[in-house]
């Protein structure tokens, strides 16, 4: 084992062990199949606590456009439909309102870890300023709500209804969606925006049935049973025994709250998350009211080009996701010849030796390799990252008082094995008497009983079970969604994407005409979703308009078109595998199993590279691709 170094204060072989220890301990065989799919029983933990249930008629009509989902991605493609003409659509939600994650996620503390400011899509139309840097649930609501209104998008929408079966009808021409509530929904298109996090998941752990207590999941917070809002103040545990089961990114942020309010809180953590600070601060609207226009999507660019590789003169945004990429491209960039841009993809290709063997011609030029070395290319990353998380675990021993809970809130894996959280006050919270972080050492509890959560020969008792578990993430897409789709030919999406996923642009997808998806599938991938949603939400608008000026409403992807993009595709993917089987399991890597089909992977050159590819096949014009025609039947 290498000697630790004096100049940087730690060991690397030591932790290289200690990451690898701690991944192994925390490996199952189940994978996705340690969790319960929230139906039969468990239906419960999906209903709607926000709104009463409203009863209505089904509907049979015609519309040109039916939006299925109503968070962001069906919002932004509503808006940018209505801007460009077209107001002949249905937006589909099964929440009560707008708002997808947001309408869901309402727990206390809920808030953003992307800066308002860029977070918010349309804020140059709409006006908006935002209150704070990182915004949090009550005023993204609030936002969201502002956005619905500019656009009269409530009077296109059916509430509290949601999709179980689109079919297309050949003989028509149409799409038939069908629902919960009854409705059969003829369109001419159909938008599928279900968002990647919109199902509960709950651990399968043995007496999940038994507990007599109160149960709810983070994503439908029993406010009438704890009292307060989702700015805290949960008065109806002061006399309550509570644990919560979890300790990711929802946990971090409610976790203080809950250890505010509750007699007793008992926290049961698997592997803890890396919590760096947070910093927030009141926008000065000054300043935000002088920007000039085109402010929005160059700070959002900016944002970007930091987290794919780009090395920008200046950080506009200047939060822990930017500093990170600015320690490690400022690294890697201390070692080349001046002038020379690197470019990173951001969620592993970044610490991957495949990636530079395979990949590494695209995006360096030949002199960099010979001058700084792979080898030691790859090792200045992995020093930074040992040294970034080396402060995230100082903090945690710097804020805990107790040694023993600090040691367990010590991440030890990769920056991006897991999301980044950042939070002031999550740490702080293990310093109450009444907080008790029970460590399951990567273990997993063992049963829930009657009375409450057994672990390691204790039963705890508690009055309330609160699961901070998290959304399906790795499962087929129509689990996700709740819905078949079956397309020409009866073929369904489950058969056409069951050997991997197929598109053309990640949009469309061949066999299913006058089909749109949304989300980061073969697509422009960033943490900045929305960025992307609107990206798409764009493209949607272009193309229905180009087809409407051209007098065609039927578009569908060539099949060469959609064979030449999935091998796009699979040449432009980064061999993330290492990297993730390296990783601690979790959503990121698919709970330790991770994806080894390139063509499931978001567009490997980056975000940016994606969206400037969209912005010039738009600007060429010819839709190509794109299969366009004058469907007769309407």
């Amino acid at each position: 084992m290498a000697a630790k170094s004096e100049n940087i204060g730690f060991d690397p072989d030591l932790l290289r062990n200690k990451y690898r220890e701690e991944r192994d301990k925390r490996l199952r065989t189940d994978g996705n199949d340690q969790y319960k799919e929230v139906e039969g029983d468990f239906k419960y933990f999906v209903e709607d606590p926000y709104v009463e249930k409203i009863e209505k008629s089904p509907e049979n009509l015609i519309t040109e456009v039916v939006i299925i989902g109503g968070g962001f991605g069906g919002i932004l493609a509503a808006s940018r439909l209505r801007m460009s003409g077209v107001d002949d659509f249905k937006i589909i939600e099964k929440g009560g309102n707008f708002g997808g994650t947001w309408y869901w996620n309402r727990y206390p503390g809920a808030s953003c870890d992307i800066e308002s400011y860029i977070y918010f899509p349309l804020l140059e139309e709409t006006g908006f300023i935002p209150k704070h840097k990182y915004t949090n649930a009550p005023e993204t609501l609030e936002y969201i709500g502002k956005i619905s209104e500019k656009f009269n998008l409530s009077e296109n929408a059916i509430f509290q209804t949601e999709v179980t079966e689109v079919v297309w009808l050949e003989n028509e021409g149409l799409w038939k969606i069908l629902t919960n509530k009854g409705d059969d929904i003829r369109a001419k298109y159909v938008v599928h925006s279900n968002g990647p996090l919109n199902r509960p998941k709950l651990p399968a752990i043995e007496g999940i049935n038994d507990f007599k207590g109160h149960t709810f999941h983070t994503s439908r917070w029993d406010y009438q049973y704890t009292g307060g809002s989702s700015k805290g103040n949960l008065e109806n545990l002061k006399d309550k025994k509570v644990a919560i089961i979890g300790t990711g990114a929802t946990a971090v942020q409610c976790i203080p709250h809950l250890g505010e309010a509750a007699k007793e809180l008992y926290v049961f953590q698997r592997t803890p998350s890396s919590i760096d600070e947070r910093n927030n601060s009141e926008t000065d609207e000054e300043w935000f009211t002088k920007l000039k226009p085109g402010w929005h999507n160059e700070r959002r660019e900016n944002f970007e080009g930091f987290l794919t590789g780009n090395f920008q003169q200046k950080d506009l945004v200047n939060d822990g996701w930017t500093e990170i990429f600015r320690t490690i491209l400022g690294s890697i960039r201390s070692s080349a010849p001046s002038k020379i841009t690197m470019f990173l993809w951001f969620l592993g290709g970044l610490f991957t030796r495949d990636f530079y063997k395979k990949g590494i011609k695209n995006y360096l030029m030949d002199k960099f390799i010979s001058h700084v070395g792979e080898d030691n290319l790859m090792n200045k990353v992995e020093m930074v990252d040992f040294e970034k998380m080396e402060k995230i675990r100082a903090r945690a021993e710097e804020v805990v008082n107790d040694p023993n809970t600090a040691e367990s809130l010590k991440p030890y894996y990769r920056q991006f094995c897991k999301r980044p959280c950042f939070h002031d006050e999550n740490l702080k919270t293990y310093n109450r008497e009444s907080v008790t972080l029970v460590d399951t050492d990567g273990k997993g509890l063992d049963k829930i009983t009657e009375k409450g959560i057994y672990f390691d020969g204790k039963e705890y008792e508690v009055d309330c079970i609160i699961f901070a578990t998290g959304f399906e993430v790795g499962t087929e897409y129509t689990r996700r969604s709740g819905y078949e789709i079956v397309g020409k030919n009866n073929l369904s999406i489950s058969e056409k994407w069951k050997d991997g996923l197929v598109t053309y642009h990640g949009m469309h997808c061949r066999g299913f005409p006058n089909t749109f998806f949304f989300g980061p599938a073969q697509g422009g991938f960033t943490a900045n979703y929305t960025h992307s949603l609107d990206e798409q939400s764009i493209h949607l608008s272009y193309i229905l308009d180009k087809m409407r000026k051209e007098g065609k409403n039927y578009v569908e992807a060539s099949e060469e078109a959609e064979k030449n993009w999935v091998d796009t595709v699979i040449e432009k993917a980064r061999n993330m595998q290492a990297f993730q089987e390296s990783c601690t399991p979790g959503y990121y890597n698919n709970e330790g199993k991770p994806n080894t089909s390139p063509q499931n992977n978001p567009y490997g050159g980056g975000s940016l590279e994606f969206f400037s590819l969209m912005k010039k096949w738009r600007k060429k014009g010819s839709l190509d691709g794109l299969e366009v025609q004058i469907n007769s039947f309407n």
